[in-house]
């Protein structure tokens, strides 16, 4: 489908699609239907499914899914190494290329704000930080908790601290790594040089469907995964015994089931804490996309996609005109 780079052949960016939105909103129904009709193949930008040990607890497409589909970058991680913004985008990179190659359409699926804003609008170039301040940043976290954390990155690297959370541990360990890893903070790098926008022309949809609806959905789809085996998975994750610091450690309905199987909490307790958690991280992640473009030609549907749900016509037809253009204008150049 795509002509190759070259110094005399410069490539005229080809299309690609971006389906986001809050977890359980119904992206991975609408990914496949887009594939089964425009030819083409399912590229996760979603951190947690990017790792294999959960695939049930991270709603990751089943075997038949990815039967009907080609399928890209999900389940190809290991639970103890954790992964990077840059990783991925490296990844989905390829992915794309591979999927051009072969006459299919990149079609991109996942809830991580980040991914999509690093492929699209390019990514800072952050050095890394090497395993030793990397182990100090999580050592300090499990000793003094994330809101001390983000006390002492404000003295540090007042900057990057300005624009975090003090809950957000995930984050604040990071920054606490790039900081002493780099001898520079997070906002200082990300000022600096990046990597450019990929080459490609975005078509994005993002699904934000009203907050009773998802907070139903989030519900039911949770307690379809632990009829599924979610249980199950968790214990086999805790059988490794990882870094609770590490991401997947971390994941929607991992923390609350791991207290249930410690004895701390019945199932139910556990199930109505994950659902809750859950449902907070939908917020956070739709004031996300409410604050960042996913791509100038962007569409918004405001019910969540079930399997009976048809994309509406006007958007795939305004898609699939998006698609004809990349292509006549691929053809077009010299």
């Amino acid at each position: 489908m795509a002509a190759p780079a070259g110094p005399g052949n410069p490539r005229t960016p080809d299309a690609a699609i971006l389906v986001a939105g809050p977890t359980a909103s119904g992206k991975s129904v609408l990914a496949m239907e887009l594939a089964r009709r425009l030819r083409g193949t399912v590229i996760n930008a979603d951190a947690m499914q990017t790792y294999r040990d959960l695939r049930i607890l991270t709603a990751r497409p089943t075997a038949a899914d990815e039967a009907q589909v080609p399928h890209a970058l999900y389940g190809f991680r290991p639970a103890r190494e954790p992964g990077s913004v840059a990783d991925w985008r490296l990844a989905a990179l390829e992915a794309m290329a591979a999927a051009h190659n072969a006459g299919r359409l990149p079609i991109l699926c996942g809830g991580t704000g980040l991914y999509f804003e690093a492929l699209a609008q390019g990514l800072a170039v952050i050095p890394d930080p090497g395993a030793a301040a990397r182990a100090e940043a999580r050592a300090l976290l499990a000793e003094i908790g994330p809101a001390a954390l983000h006390a002492r990155l404000t003295a540090e690297d007042p900057r990057t601290a300005a624009r975090l959370r003090p809950t957000d541990s995930q984050r604040l360990a990071r920054a606490w790594e790039v900081w002493r890893g780099t001898g520079a903070g997070l906002a200082s790098w990300q000022a600096g040089p990046a990597l450019p926008p990929a080459p490609y022309r975005f078509f994005a949809i993002l699904l934000a469907p009203a907050r009773a609806q998802l907070r139903a959905a989030i519900a039911a789809r949770f307690h379809t995964m632990l009829d599924a085996g979610a249980l199950a998975e968790v214990r086999a994750l805790a059988a490794q015994n990882l870094d609770p610091a590490l991401p997947l450690m971390r994941a929607h309905g991992v923390p609350e089931l791991l207290a249930h199987l410690r004895g701390d909490i019945t199932l139910d307790a556990a199930a109505a804490r994950a659902i809750s958690a859950t449902a907070a991280y939908t917020k956070r992640q739709a004031t996300w996309f409410a604050h960042h473009a996913l791509a100038p030609c962007s569409r918004t549907i405001t019910s969540r996609m079930s399997a009976s749900e048809q994309l509406p016509e006007t958007i795939l037809a305004d898609m699939q005109h998006f698609i004809h253009l990349s292509v006549d204008a691929r053809r077009a150049k010299p």
